[in-house]
């Protein structure tokens, strides 16, 4: 089964768990942030989410999503899994890391470009 990775329980990186580090723990695993991107265009099956995940093996699917329903991240319903509001409300949360990232990107990429001349 799969650890239970929330808040206020130890974590990789602190022993109290406090919230910003647990999240950071929890989008840290292996293929869980992934799964939270193609969740959010759409449910899926179990097979779709494969499918969309490329290379992970079902194993290993099968214990993220355990994963991600302790942490109260998806569901299952009728449709497939699905990111509860609070996993919405992370995605939407993490929009403006994204446009940093992007923004980082840039940055690198013109400085090695200029390092390479």
């Amino acid at each position: 089964m799969a650890k239970p990775i929330v808040p206020h329980q130890p974590v990789r990186g602190s022993d109290s768990g406090i919230p910003i580090m647990a999240a950071f723990d929890l989008l840290g695993q292996k293929w869980n942030m992934r799964i939270l991107w193609q969740l959010n265009q759409s449910p899926m099956t179990f097979r779709q989410l494969q499918q969309a995940c490329g290379q992970v093996a079902p194993s290993m699917l099968n214990s993220r999503i355990k994963q991600l329903k302790l942490a109260q991240l998806l569901l299952i319903t009728e449709a497939g899994y699905e990111l509860t509001q609070t996993g919405q409300a992370l995605v939407t949360a993490l929009d403006p890391l994204r446009d940093w990232s992007q923004q980082w990107s840039e940055v690198v990429q013109s400085d090695l470009a200029a390092s390479e001349l």
